[in-house]
């Protein structure tokens, strides 16, 4: 075997790249769970005593993680005052409380990897690891990864872009938001459409009970409910609208959970189908998006579909061509992209 030798320190430099972003996962947890993004916000420019003072916890510590944080660009030193920041975008993606909360996303490999044995023995054997038996760090990572991007796209343009969808919604509609996990999503529409009563479904209890905590917390448990229900078999007709948002691609059956969509739905409701952002062709996916999405499906999605019978394991890139062709199985007759972002792909489908 000969060795290209810069093709060799360009693959070493990848894991050294990837190995850090392995420790910035766990210093990211650390600054969202000690609050030491917003007491560097609080406080900035600041010197780690600074910072170490307004979150209450030790300097030494706070000045060795605001240098990995500095040295993954996470936030910003100054060397002549040897002081540190964070800039708007910084302040806005990890220390805004109204803002992206990205570091929450790091809870998900970490929460997976305690799992890490049970998912190998999966891999090695052909068989699945259930959504429900992660660590429930990983419950709180999906949702707070996905949550900003529900919140700044659901009601100003996914909905608008639904044919006559927003005017049902503020009439007063039946809606049912299916695999709703803690219910963002769900609260969010009823948050937004006061006239609609919308009901969440998952088949996780604990996160139902989540959400069902939330909709109180919220002022909306007049508007909106939870149920345990599976979304193959979630009660109820007659739905103007039926929502999945990042879900369906999980379920070890899509197919028979869109057919029964299509069969809860109106004679004039709408199936608002949200997936993960995903050309067809794997090779137009080899970016870093897709090499996010397909890391987490393995450990996730796939590995819950393998679960059960069919076991279609459609994974988190599955595609429109793939996505457009299971619904028009399962009974529409009209399926387009109503929008898009780069994480997210909105699929409206009518009967």
């Amino acid at each position: 075997m000969s060795v290209d030798e810069a093709e060799l320190n360009n693959l070493l430099g990848r894991l050294v790249v990837d190995v850090g972003a392995s420790f910035q996962a766990l210093g990211a947890v650390l600054g969202d769970r000690l609050g030491l993004y917003r007491a560097l916000l609080a406080v900035m420019p600041a010197l780690p005593g600074d910072v170490a003072r307004e979150a209450g916890v030790d300097e030494r510590y706070v000045r060795e993680w605001l240098a990995a944080q500095a040295a993954g660009g996470y936030v910003s030193y100054d060397p002549e005052s040897e002081r540190f920041s964070l800039t708007e975008e910084q302040a806005f993606v990890l220390a805004d409380p109204d803002g992206m909360q990205a570091a929450a996303a790091f809870l998900i490999p970490l929460g997976a990897g305690r799992n890490i044995d049970r998912i190998a023995e999966a891999v090695r054997t052909g068989g699945g690891f259930p959504w429900h038996a992660h660590d429930p760090q990983v419950f709180e990572g999906t949702e707070r990864f996905f949550r900003p991007g529900y919140v700044a796209n659901l009601v100003s343009s996914w909905i608008p872009a639904l044919d006559g969808v927003e005017d049902k919604l503020r009439a007063g509609a039946r809606v049912a938001d299916v695999g709703c996990g803690h219910g963002a999503s769900t609260l969010l529409l009823a948050a937004s459409y006061p006239r609609s009563q919308v009901v969440g479904f998952d088949y996780h209890e604990l996160s139902v009970r989540q959400a069902r905590e939330r909709a109180v917390d919220g002022g909306l448990a007049d508007r909106v409910s939870f149920e345990v229900a599976s979304a193959a078999g979630f009660p109820g007709e007659g739905y103007d609208l039926v929502a999945v948002f990042d879900a369906l691609h999980d379920m070890p059956d899509p197919l028979t959970a869109a057919r029964h969509i299509r069969e809860t739905l109106a004679e004039d409701g709408t199936f608002l189908l949200v997936e993960p952002y995903a050309n067809d062709r794997l090779e137009d996916n080899l970016n870093p998006v897709g090499r996010l999405y397909y890391g987490a499906s393995t450990v996730g999605c796939v590995a819950h579909s393998m679960t059960e019978e069919p076991r279609t394991a459609l994974g988190a890139q599955a595609g429109e061509a793939r996505l457009t062709d299971l619904l028009h199985d399962a009974g529409f007759g009209r399926v387009r992209r109503a929008a898009e972002t780069p994480f997210n792909m909105v699929l409206e489908a009518r009967p």
